[in-house]
């Protein structure tokens, strides 16, 4: 970890404690040629998953993706930012649990709504619609009915 101040290569960590509710882990650190101390915030990263897209096409996983997907459907919602973070978090945490080094499309969507069922109901809708390509108001009333037990 370079430092913020002089850039030199090599920093010592003081202190290390866990973050986020256990998400993350938070570094306290200090060059070992300025002494200037500073924070870092280290998380688990998904890496080297790769989605089976529904043509066959692989494309690597991006977190960005999924997020923006994530946050197209709370468009208008209630949610501070460290909620929609343990979403996220749930989320990747649930891949990570399959232990797969590829995933389908339709498994990743169906561990989203999973997730986003409990975080907010009409954001579940609205990705299910895309989602699942719902074809007309049928669908999407089998799917409002789904939900309501």
């Amino acid at each position: 970890m370079r430092c913020p101040v002089c850039n030199h290569k090599n920093t010592s960590v003081v202190d290390t404690r866990p973050a986020d509710n256990d998400l993350a882990t938070r570094r306290r650190r200090e060059c070992d040629k300025c002494e200037y101390r500073f924070s870092t915030i280290e998380e688990t990263e998904l890496l080297d998953l790769i989605v089976v897209k529904r043509d066959g096409r692989r494309e690597a996983y991006m977190r960005d993706k999924l997020e923006n997907g994530i946050r197209r459907s709370l468009t208008k919602r209630s949610f501070t930012q460290e909620n929609f973070h343990h979403l996220l978090h749930g989320i990747e945490r649930d891949i990570q649990k399959k232990k797969k080094h590829e995933i389908s499309s339709g498994e990743l969507g169906e561990v989203v709504m999973k997730n986003l069922r409990g975080f907010d109901k009409v954001a579940y809708i609205r990705f299910a619609s895309i989602y699942r390509d719902f074809k007309d108001v049928k669908n999407f009333e089998n799917e409002l009915k789904r939900l309501s037990k």
